[in-house]
């Protein structure tokens, strides 16, 4: 008979119950793991995309809203005051503090308001004296000979009579000479006049009887990129920077009758060098000043600025001592055997064995 060992009891003992692995805890915090960190990657590159897609619609509407505006000077140049006074009040309504639009907007209601109390005179005005066109015929070569002598102006008042006598009469060759006469136009009031605005009036009339060519075209956006530049002028000079750096890139000559491009570029540069200096961003700093000084020497204003931010941006290196790269000399000093200790003796050198 077995008898039973437990010490315990009488009771036959219990089976050991193995131990769960704790492999599938441990995969289950892996597999949580890995979806968190998709969750936050997700979550990143649909902030990131929120964001990319904020900055083009601001890149957007900013460019809308100075094609507008330079379109409200335009108008208010030509008199057109009613659409002036609907895109001021259109930029206004979506960016309250753009640069120039409420003084514009005073501006062409004070206009307006001029417009609604004026009272014309008793008397009869004196008549602008018009060229004198016998027919369709005699108005159309007189267009072409104005066009010949380059008096865009006065081509195009013989043009607009043709159309008035007979709006059928060689309609194809009346549509290229009224594209000639306004692009040379547009172009002439910009690039000999300083006349901005005016220019790019006539250019766009140009485009409704055809594509523009690349210069016409290309001036155009200069001068458009100078009124928006104009517009921040001592307002905001890194926007102001911004679009006269596009200008001074292709048309550094171009002017609106008080400064070039290059000039405003200059000037530009140098302000903003200043207000980066003020804040202690010297090399960024020295960049802006640099460019201006590619043009021409820095005014008194920047001048001090510029050395001291260019030393700001490259500071001097420190001086080493070279008193400290001596390595220290080691002295090793050897002493004699004294009498009372023996010789160090080699040992006995061992003789080879007898050969047998």
């Amino acid at each position: 008979m077995i008898q039973n060992t437990n010490s315990e009891g009488t009771q036959p003992n219990k089976p050991v119950t193995p131990q769960k692995p704790k492999r599938g805890r441990n995969f289950l915090f892996n597999t949580l793991g890995v979806l968190i960190l998709l969750a936050i990657t997700v979550f990143s590159g649909y902030r990131a995309g929120i964001n990319v897609r904020q900055q083009t619609r601001d890149t957007t509407i900013m460019k809308q809203l100075g094609e507008q505006f330079q379109n409200a000077l335009v108008d208010l140049q030509f008199g057109r005051y009613e659409i002036a006074k609907q895109r001021l009040e259109w930029i206004i309504q979506n960016d309250p503090n753009f640069p120039g639009a409420q003084e514009k907007l005073t501006e062409v209601l004070v206009q307006i308001n001029q417009q609604e109390n004026y009272v014309a005179p008793t008397a009869t005005p004196s008549q602008v004296p018009t060229p004198d066109f016998s027919g369709v015929e005699d108005a159309f070569t007189k267009a072409k000979q104005y066009i010949d002598a380059k008096d865009w102006a006065t081509a195009l008042t013989a043009l607009d009579e043709v159309r008035k006598l007979d709006s059928n009469y060689q309609t194809s060759q009346v549509d290229g000479m009224y594209y000639f006469a306004l692009r040379n136009r547009g172009y002439d009031l910009i690039t000999q006049q300083g006349n901005l605005e005016g220019g790019i009036y006539y250019l766009t009339l140009a485009e409704r009887f055809g594509q523009l060519d690349n210069n016409a075209n290309g001036i155009r956006e200069g001068a458009r990129y100078y009124i928006l530049g104009a517009s921040f002028w001592e307002l905001d000079w890194k926007q102001t920077l911004y679009y006269f750096n596009q200008v001074y890139g292709g048309w550094s000559g171009l002017w609106d009758g008080t400064m070039t491009a290059s000039e405003r570029f200059r000037v530009a540069s140098m302000r903003y060098g200043d207000e980066l200096y003020a804040d202690d961003q010297y090399c960024d700093a020295v960049a802006q000043y640099d460019n201006a000084m590619a043009i021409a020497p820095l005014d008194k204003i920047s001048a001090p600025n510029y050395d001291e931010a260019y030393v700001g941006c490259n500071p001097p290196t420190p001086t080493i001592d070279p008193n400290s790269l001596i390595t220290p000399t080691v002295q090793v000093i050897v002493t004699e055997p004294s009498a009372t200790e023996p010789p160090a003796t080699e040992p006995p050198a061992t003789e080879p064995p007898a050969t047998p």
